[in-house]
């Protein structure tokens, strides 16, 4: 089967320095080719805060070069992981940097749909983690305001999120279905400990994209099948929910910086599980 698995930008890079993901400025254009060559279709865009209005998403110039290598390595890039968000987080800002930090998540969101991606990625993890209800009443008010940009845009908000299953849910249904979901990361939930299972029938259709990866119980991103993640409850979940978006290898970096091999090593192991609950 033609499974849609694709790998998180910067992953066929080399590491910037100690960080597991950042924009591969120096790079970004390589990993198209590199990506055809390895048999890709597909790549999820990241994007930091740091020299935000520089990246090539951000600018003309740079989102017609995007194109042009789209067109030209027959690739997509449908969603985007805006750890910007994360590094800073609007809903913890106060109020004159908070309207700065706002109109930039809207530019965002405009100059995406320029180049076709649907679904942005929205962490509330770690630095961007919801810690009190003044945070999470501003980021609500803000998001639910914006549905009708959201539609001409075509773009949906997919969180991620530590909450544990009932309350996420409870989180996610404030919003309008059609504009918002989940982004379900499975060494994430891994390494909170969560049970699979539980989640993804809980959250069910609300799941429009997944990002692979392994992670010790409260630990950090190991390569695939050296964590806690059970896969074999997560790939036989998303099988019973009927599961049809896009897999983004956000997994480990290699030791030995033979990233282009821990990658199709990565996508191999995918395919395998999805190929042996796909045939259940």
């Amino acid at each position: 089967m033609n499974y849609k698995i694709g790998f998180m930008q910067g992953r066929l890079s080399p590491q910037d320095g100690k960080k597991i993901q950042s924009f591969p400025w120096r790079s970004w254009i390589n990993e198209f080719k590199k990506g055809r060559d390895l048999k890709f279709m597909i790549i999820e865009w990241t994007l930091d805060y740091k020299n935000l209005y520089k990246n090539p998403l951000m600018t003309q110039d740079g989102r017609k070069k995007i194109k042009f290598l789209m067109k030209k390595y027959n690739f997509i890039i449908p969603s985007l992981t805006g750890d910007c968000f994360m590094q800073r987080p609007f809903w913890k800002a106060n109020k004159q940097e908070r309207k700065i930090l706002q109109n930039d998540f809207l530019n965002i969101l405009e100059s995406s749909s320029l180049v076709g991606i649907k679904k942005i990625v929205l962490p509330l993890v770690d630095n961007g983690r919801i810690e009190n209800k003044k945070q999470k009443k501003i980021l609500i008010n803000f998001l639910k305001k914006i549905n009708s940009f959201l539609k001409k845009k075509n773009i949906q908000i997919l969180f991620e999120s530590d909450f544990e299953p009932k309350t996420y849910l409870k989180f996610v249904k404030q919003f309008n279905k059609n504009f918002f979901g989940i982004n379900y990361d499975t060494g994430n939930s891994a390494s909170l400990g969560f049970d699979p299972e539980k989640e993804i029938l809980t959250y069910g259709k609300l799941i429009k994209n997944i990002h692979i990866k392994d992670r010790k119980f409260k630990g950090k991103t190991v390569p695939l099948g050296f964590g806690d993640a059970d896969f074999k409850a997560i790939f036989k979940n998303l099988h019973k929910i009927k599961y049809k978006g896009n897999y983004i290898l956000q997994t480990a970096r290699s030791s030995t910086h033979r990233h282009a091999l821990a990658l199709c090593n990565y996508k191999e192991f995918t395919i395998n599980l999805l190929n042996k609950y796909n045939n259940v």
